[in-house]
């Protein structure tokens, strides 16, 4: 058998010189590609296949039987044509696999003899020379970076896809469940969070009607709600405390009702009001005018330094009154004042404002929480339309309540909180005409959304 080796800087430059010395029947042995670049072709006329003799076999084993080329697919280009054949036998060099028609890339190597056999050429389909396009050895790809605008595309499509299922789901529970439905919407009218109206009704009874399972709820509420007695007030305590919270909320007229209190109770000698907030203009006067009908000292501190030697000089005092500076919960200094106040032993009493936004208030909570926080203080309840946004607060985070403030008379607009009122004031539906109330599957878009983001922050 005559072969011959053709070696060319691309397959198609080597396919081309096998076409013209061995003719278009010519049969590709194998193929592989040169170290310094370049192809190797070995291939033979297909008229020299007749004389390949069958390769000797032990004795034992079966004769090899040679069967005369056929016709195999032809892989055709723009201005040649080459037939593979599938006659082969184990002696022959590893089948023809058509290289990449990259004008200027090397061939693809040939595969490991250490790997299983490979099928005849003639039993499989050959590719078109034009789709091999791919070299042997490709680098992995990198990811790539989905553009903004297909995420939000996606992102869109999957809030769609969401709030179908957040109507499926809203509808049916209202079907299996009608009663908790429809106290669960009567929550979400009133202020309450998802959140929390899912936790209070997680163990509501079937067996009850709508009246008997909004009083359950309230209940549930009740039990979670931690206030503070008579027995249990820090006027009868005594103790030192400071009033905190944000601009706005009320801490100085605050300061001045427990003064009054303590007073009535206890008598002017035993109290002594501190202030620390020396920014605002007048804010230190305004207290010194309080003091001054109370007939209680009050003392200007401007550093940690300062307010650790004045408590210390105020410990023969029942109780101690700290009002301090009024900051927004995301200001830097709201954990300096933290910090200043821990140091000196100072008990921490968090001013809200119920006519806030819950998530404006959870906000609040996080930045002034701490070890040292003894409980907190309802404000401005007179001017808020419902009180389930600060109690929903209070209940979540698991405040003690001490006082309810609801006006600016000194000191009779503060109150021990009345539990029954402050959680019907809770409950009250928003009024039909409202345009705070849900309708239809809204309700149900809320709680899912709600869950949505819930899951976001347990992977967060």
């Amino acid at each position: 058998m005559n072969v011959k080796k053709f070696v060319a800087p691309t397959a198609r430059d080597a396919l081309h010189k096998v076409k013209e010395i061995l003719g278009p029947d010519a049969i590709i042995l194998s193929n592989r590609g040169l170290p310094g670049g370049g192809v190797e072709i070995m291939a033979v006329a297909s008229r020299d296949m007749a004389a390949i003799a069958p390769t000797p076999m032990r004795e034992t084993a079966a004769p090899v039987r040679v069967e005369a080329p056929r016709p195999a697919p032809v892989t055709r280009d723009d201005d040649y044509t080459v037939s593979l054949s599938s006659a082969r036998n184990s002696s022959m060099p590893k089948p023809f696999v058509p290289p990449p028609a990259y004008p200027e890339r090397a061939a693809p190597t040939v595969a490991a003899a250490a790997k299983p056999a490979i099928p005849p050429l003639a039993s499989r389909p050959m590719p078109r020379m034009e789709s091999l396009d791919i070299p042997a050895a490709v680098p992995r790809a990198e990811a790539e970076v989905v553009p903004a605008n297909v995420m939000a595309e996606i992102r869109a499509l999957r809030q769609i896809v969401e709030q179908h299922l957040a109507g499926f789901a809203w509808g049916e529970t209202a079907r299996a469940e009608p009663v908790k439905t429809e106290v669960l919407r009567q929550m979400l009218d009133s202020g309450f969070s998802p959140q929390l109206a899912r936790d209070l009704l997680d163990g509501l009874p079937q067996d009850l009607d709508a009246r008997q399972a909004q009083t359950w709820a309230k209940s549930a509420a009740d039990r979670t709600l931690r206030t503070l007695g008579s027995d249990h007030d820090i006027i009868e305590k005594g103790g030192v405390f400071a009033l905190v919270g944000p601009t706005g909320v009320g801490k100085t007229t605050t300061t001045a009702k427990l003064a009054a209190r303590c007073v009535l109770r206890h008598g002017a000698h035993k109290l002594a009001l501190v202030t620390t907030d020396g920014y605002r203009i007048g804010a230190h006067e305004q207290l010194r005018i309080y003091g001054r009908i109370l007939g209680v000292s009050v003392h200007l501190v401007k550093d940690g330094d300062d307010l650790r030697h004045t408590l210390a000089e105020l410990s023969h005092k029942h109780m101690v009154l700290v009002d301090t500076m009024g900051m927004s919960q995301r200001d830097r200094m709201v954990t300096e004042q933290i910090g200043m106040l821990a140091d000196c032993g100072v008990q921490r009493l968090l001013l809200l404002n119920a006519t806030a936004r819950g998530d404006t208030m959870d906000d609040v909570v996080r930045a002034y929480n701490g070890p040292d926080l003894a409980g907190c203080i309802l404000t401005k309840v007179d001017e808020a339309a419902s009180l389930a946004p600060a109690l929903d607060v209070v209940m979540r985070h698991g405040l003690k309540l001490h006082y309810v403030s609801n006006g600016q008379r000194v000191p009779e607009d503060l109150h021990l909180p009345n539990r029954a009122y402050l959680l019907h004031r809770a409950f009250k539906d928003a009024p039909e005409a409202s345009p705070h109330s849900f309708n239809g599957v809204e309700p149900g878009l809320v709680m899912a959304n709600a869950g949505v983001a819930a899951m976001g922050g347990r992977r967060g």
